[in-house]
């Protein structure tokens, strides 16, 4: 086999590879929260929310923009935690190479 026989074998082993570490990361959860737990987001490695909560204490009709301020903090937090989780997983499947455009 040629050296561009065994390139072309490899980087379609890390295609399949990388499609299924797609499938496992859409399965994977991450909860977080925002001023001090009373907005909680899951997130699922899709990036799709599951759930958002928010502690009845928090909501005041005089401070709208607080709540919603908490809101963005835990969805923002969870798309963190979500593209860390998912770097990581590359990192581990590349050998640290980063291949842009994948995530």
């Amino acid at each position: 086999m040629t050296d561009m026989g065994k390139f072309l074998k490899q980087a379609q082993q890390v295609q399949q590879k990388i499609a299924r570490m797609q499938e496992e990361l859409s399965d994977k959860i991450i909860e977080t929260s925002a001023g001090g737990g009373m907005v909680k987001v899951v997130m699922n490695g899709s990036h799709e929310v599951v759930s958002v909560t928010i502690d009845p204490e928090v909501v005041n009709p005089e401070d709208i923009e607080m709540l919603e301020e908490l809101v963005v903090a835990a969805l923002n937090e969870a798309r963190r935690e979500i593209d860390d989780m998912i770097k990581e997983q590359m990192g581990s499947l590349t050998g640290g190479i980063s291949l842009p455009g994948l995530f």
